[in-house]
């Protein structure tokens, strides 16, 4: 099977990641496929649909039951004056109360809460207004300091405060309206920036990056994973749905990484440590900076492995893996955070758009992996989902080549092999030691035999000890007497 073949359902067309509507920016599959901008323009198109089409199911309404309020009253008798005057009172007070409800429902402003609500809005909420964390203190010291260094610093200051005790009074707002809250402070303030820095991006966007980390710091509790949305059941989906991928191997995906290169498995462990790192910032744009530095991460072991630049071929895939290993934590809910509340010109160009868009593929392609996507048949697959068989537990010829695969992996099948022996080895090893045992029992009792045998033809005579060499000598009376030492007088 060709290389081609195998990646047939991982492959991703670099078309496929631009804006649907052609406008050559990046798409998002939170967007529907569309950038921020198409997507904002889209959004707020359907919106004044739907306000329109509720406008007009209130009036139908009123129609009707203006209609059935005629008819009943042809029915009936004419009542007295008295009590005709009193009944088209109480009819003018239910069917005017009736339709206030029915258009209050249905206006948009009854979504804004009331306008008590708007009213209190104008104080800072308790929670707000409380001791913050550390982080939020040290977030705001900076963004001050920040500040004084620009002219308009205290405007921007003020409006960002305004802002934020303003959000902390619409908890009942869905997500999108939330985002779009935070999207329209972002165009505002970048419009007010630009007309201030007379257009020089850099400028603005360098604001623009210290105006999203202070706020979405200050708010990052309110708005990260709310209430009104199914994101946190969609982490739990996904988790367990990475979890039961568990069995994946590195070659059904065709990673090009060989682990057994210890800079490459240094890479693999940075890009898994990254992106789980992910859920532990609290602003977009690092949010983004773990998803980017995991990227790189994962180029550069393509790279050492290939001996050349990594393609998006061989990105893709090897990013589906890293998600797959790591199965980071709350992962939807970051994607969502990041698309909801991300300055939308990072996510639209440059390389954390790019690889941001990248890793949404990447989520979307686990949630749909099948068999063909595999290269295996849907039997295989679903025996395998449901744990009754494993891929890893293979035997030695049926284990998949070492080029397409892990050579980590191919060392894990090799452990195996070595273990599938280890049984006889080790009964090789016991009937060695049992006969090195008996050779030393037998070699013990030769030496003794033969021991016992030149005892018996070489029996010892023990005899008394022998007396001094000059004991018999007779003469001995007659030798000089020892020499004594002289002292020399000099």
């Amino acid at each position: 099977m060709s290389q081609k073949a195998e990646r047939r359902g991982i492959h991703v067309d670099q078309s496929e990641l631009l804006c649907k509507k052609g406008c050559g920016y990046y798409g998002n599959p939170g967007w529907q496929g569309f950038c921020s901008k198409c997507w904002r323009e889209e959004y707020q198109r359907a919106r004044q649909k739907q306000i329109q089409e509720d406008w007009a199911l209130a009036e139908r309404l009123q129609r009707e039951e203006e209609a059935a309020y005629a008819s009943s009253q042809g029915a009936q008798s004419q009542p007295s004056l008295t009590t005709f005057s009193k009944f088209e009172e109480k009819k003018t007070n239910e069917k005017t109360r009736k339709v206030t409800t029915v258009k209050k429902f249905f206006s948009p402003s009854s979504r804004t809460g009331p306008k008590k609500e708007s009213q209190e809005a104008k104080t800072p909420s308790p929670s707000i207004s409380r001791q913050a964390s550390l982080e939020t203190d040290r977030v705001s010291r900076d963004f001050q300091e920040f500040l004084k260094n620009l002219k308009p610093g205290r405007e921007i200051l003020k409006q960002c405060r305004v802002f934020i005790d303003g959000m902390a009074n619409k908890k009942d707002l869905s997500a999108e309206e939330l985002s779009e809250c935070v999207q329209d402070f972002y165009q505002n303030m970048a419009d007010r920036l630009h007309s201030h820095f007379k257009g020089s991006s850099e400028r603005v966007e360098r604001v623009m990056d210290q105006v999203e980390r202070y706020i979405m710091t200050r708010l990052y509790k309110n708005v990260f994973c709310p209430e009104t949305t199914d994101d946190e059941r969609k982490d739990l989906a996904v988790q367990k749905r990475i979890r039961a991928l568990h069995w994946v191997t590195i070659q059904m995906l065709c990673v090009p990484v060989d682990e057994e290169i210890p800079e490459v498995s240094d890479n693999v462990v940075k890009a898994i440590t990254d992106i789980i790192e992910m859920d532990s910032k609290h602003v977009p744009k690092e949010k983004l900076g773990c998803i980017t530095r995991c990227s790189k991460h994962i180029f550069n072991a393509i790279k050492i492995t290939k001996s050349e630049p990594a393609s998006a071929d061989d990105f893709l895939p090897t990013l589906i893996y890293i998600v797959l290993k790591a199965n980071p934590p709350r992962l939807q809910s970051n994607i969502q955070y990041v698309t909801r509340f991300c300055n939308p010109s990072r996510l639209m160009t440059g390389e954390d758009g790019y690889y941001f868009t990248n890793l949404c593929c990447a989520v979307a392609f686990i949630e749909k992996l099948d068999a063909q996507s595999l290269n295996l048949s849907p039997e295989d697959f679903e025996r395998y989902m449901s744990g009754q068989a494993s891929p890893r537990r293979q035997e030695p010829e049926a284990w998949p080549p070492e080029p397409c695969g892990s050579p980590a992996l191919g060392q894990v099948y090799q452990s195996l092999e070595l273990l599938s022996g280890l049984g006889g080895r080790q009964e090789r090893v016991l009937e060695g030691a049992r006969r090195l045992e008996s050779d030393l029992i037998d070699w013990r009792e030769g030496v003794e035999r033969e021991v016992r045998d030149i005892l018996d033809r070489y029996p010892l005579d023990i005899r008394p000890p022998a007396s001094a060499i000059d004991s018999d000598n007779v003469e001995n009376d007659r030798l000089p007497p020892p020499l004594q030492p002289q002292v020399f007088a000099g």
